[in-house]
C-alpha cells in the first residue's frame, strides 16, 4: 500500500461518517465522452472508480425534498482528483425519476470548513485535508436546506430576472439550499413555474 493511500485512509478514519467514504484504488474507468455530463452524467456508486481521468476520492449524499414536495431529490457530492487539496468536487442534484438538475463544480479549497486556513501559509497540508473532509461531511447538513427558497421581502439580484425571481418569491413552498461556491455562499432553488433550478449568490 502506498504512502498517499495510507494517508486518506488515515484521515478517513479520523473524520469521515459511515455516510461518506474515501477510496483511492483505481478500477476500470468510467467513459463519459461525447455526453453532456450536467444532463447524461450518472455519479458512480462504486468506490475508487475513474471518471474522466480522475479518481473518486469521496462521496457523501443526502435526500432532500426540493423539487417535488411528494419525492425528495438526490443531492451528491463527490470529490474526484489525484489529492484532496488539487481535487474538485461535483455537486449533482437528482430528482426521483433519475434526472439531474443541476451539476456545479468548484475547488476542494472552497470546502475548508475552517475559513483562517485559506490564506495561511503555515498551515499544514494535513489541516486542510481535514478541514476539507469535515465541510464534505457538513455539505449537507439540515441547516443548510431553507423554506422559503426567499423572504417576500428580499430585493431582487441581479442575476435573475423578473419572472425567475417572482417564481420563487411567490412560492412559499420552494426550497433553497446553500452552499459555498467559489466566489461566496450559493442558493440554489427550485422554481415549480420555471420548471427548472436557478442560483442566486449571496
Amino acid at each position: 500500500m502506498n504512502t498517499f493511500t495510507c494517508k486518506l485512509g488515515f484521515l478517513a478514519a479520523i473524520i469521515l461518517t459511515a455516510s461518506s467514504c474515501v477510496n483511492t484504488e483505481r478500477e476500470t474507468a468510467t467513459s463519459t465522452s461525447g455526453k453532456d455530463p450536467r444532463t447524461e452524467f450518472r455519479p458512480p456508486n462504486g468506490r475508487g472508480e475513474r471518471v474522466g481521468g480522475a479518481t473518486v476520492l469521496n462521496t457523501v449524499r443526502t435526500s432532500h425534498t426540493f423539487s417535488n414536495p411528494q419525492a425528495p431529490d438526490n443531492f451528491i457530492l463527490q470529490m474526484r482528483g489525484p489529492r484532496v487539496l488539487s481535487s474538485r468536487v461535483h455537486l449533482f442534484v437528482i430528482n426521483s425519476l433519475g434526472d439531474t438538475l443541476r451539476h456545479e463544480v468548484l475547488p476542494a479549497t472552497a470546502l475548508l470548513d475552517d475559513r483562517t486556513l485559506r490564506n495561511n501559509q503555515s498551515a499544514t497540508v494535513r489541516d486542510k485535508e481535514i478541514s476539507i473532509l469535515r465541510g464534505m461531511n457538513n455539505f449537507f447538513s439540515p441547516s443548510h436546506f431553507v423554506q422559503p427558497a426567499v423572504p417576500a421581502s428580499a430585493t431582487q439580484p441581479a442575476e435573475l430576472d423578473a419572472q425567475a425571481w417572482a417564481s420563487l418569491r411567490n412560492d412559499p413552498r420552494a426550497v433553497g439550499f446553500d452552499f459555498p461556491g467559489s466566489g461566496g455562499e450559493t442558493r440554489l432553488a427550485y422554481s415549480q413555474t420555471l420548471k427548472k433550478v436557478l442560483v442566486i449568490n449571496q
